[in-house]
């Protein structure tokens, strides 16, 4: 997994940041592992898993967050994971966010909405 300096997540409908210190998961190893071994998740964070249709807490003590997103940046899905469990499978999902659990209701994240992936300069980067 790779650390994205300066890039953020967020949601274009209502002008609101989900995360501002951005992971991303794009090999196969790093999106089976996922967020497996960490202790707790800082406010502010996110990991963008792509591709990806489904998800996991297993080995997990905490409970996340996780906005599934289209290749259109639109929300398919947005709930929150308990651990030791599965998450749907979301066929028309390209890529999946997860971030600290409340984090979509603090940043008044739904289902319907436009999620962008951002770079320093504000250009989407994914």
């Amino acid at each position: 997994m790779s650390i994205e300096h300066g890039v953020r997540i967020v949601n274009r409908s209502r002008g609101t940041t989900v995360a501002d210190r951005v992971e991303t998961a794009t090999s196969f190893w790093a999106r089976g592992r996922g967020l497996i071994g960490r202790r707790h998740l800082p406010d502010g964070f996110g990991l963008v898993i792509k591709p990806c249709t489904s998800i996991h807490a297993l080995f997990m003590s905490y409970p996340i967050d996780a906005l599934y997103v289209d290749r259109a940046g639109t929300v398919l899905k947005a709930f929150t994971i308990k651990p030791w469990r599965v998450g749907p499978l979301v066929l028309r999902s390209a890529w999946v966010v997860e971030l600290p659990a409340e984090t979509a209701a603090r940043s008044a994240t739904r289902v319907g909405d436009v999620a962008a992936v951002l770079d320093a300069r504000g250009d989407a980067c994914l």
